[in-house]
């Protein structure tokens, strides 16, 4: 009796499990490595420069306003040398410490306006290289979308992903899973044709 109830269970379980295995037979699976796509973008070095243009504008903006406090400063310098002289009258030394007081106080003004302008570009910056970074995902993601759906993707797993000990999501993956360089050749495919056409002409 025991072994009449066991065996329609053993059949259950044995056809779940062909079950399963035949929907994961027809699972579609693709990998692709995200950094290297963003990397290998065209528009992601365009924009790259254009940050990097906009740091040195605001290196040689904030240069210049280090060396006018510079040159203030040594000029509060010499006026404090010149302040305790001691060949000088009372009302002299006096007048130039009242010079040297504004001068000082003027150093104090100049330097805060060089950290608010290095705060604030700092800040634009960074924001401007946030702004850029995700318009360039958006048109990726746009890219791979139309792909995953065109092919019928099931599941896409991002090779370049890491965990939290640093050590990549996907331990392994069959080669022909990864359709990296097609998403790369595709959005760089009117880069490519910008190429071509001005080859042509020459």
């Amino acid at each position: 009796m025991k072994l009449n109830r066991i065996a329609p269970l053993f059949a259950f379980i044995v056809g779940s499990f062909f079950v399963t295995s035949s929907a994961q037979a027809d699972l579609k699976i693709g990998t692709i490595d995200m950094k290297l796509v963003f990397d290998s973008y065209s528009k992601t070095k365009e924009a790259e420069g254009k940050i990097n243009e906009a740091r040195e504008q605001a290196k040689k903006e904030l240069d210049e306003r280090l060396g006018i406090f510079n040159k203030a400063q040594e000029e509060a310098r010499k006026l404090n040398e010149e302040a305790n002289k001691p060949e000088l009258t009372e009302k002299a030394k006096s007048d130039k410490s009242k010079v040297l007081n504004e001068k000082i106080q003027a150093l104090g003004t100049l330097q805060r306006e060089i950290q608010e302008f290095q705060q604030t570009r700092e800040r634009q910056l960074s924001e401007q290289s946030v702004r850029s970074r995700n318009a360039l995902l958006e048109e990726i993601n746009k890219v791979i979308g139309d792909k995953v759906k065109g092919a019928g993707y099931d599941l896409v797993i991002d090779k370049s992903g890491q965990s939290l000990n640093a050590v990549g999501v996907l331990v392994y993956s069959k080669e022909s899973f990864d359709f990296t360089a097609e998403i790369i050749a595709e959005i760089n495919k009117d880069k490519d044709k910008d190429k071509g056409a001005k080859g042509s002409k020459k």
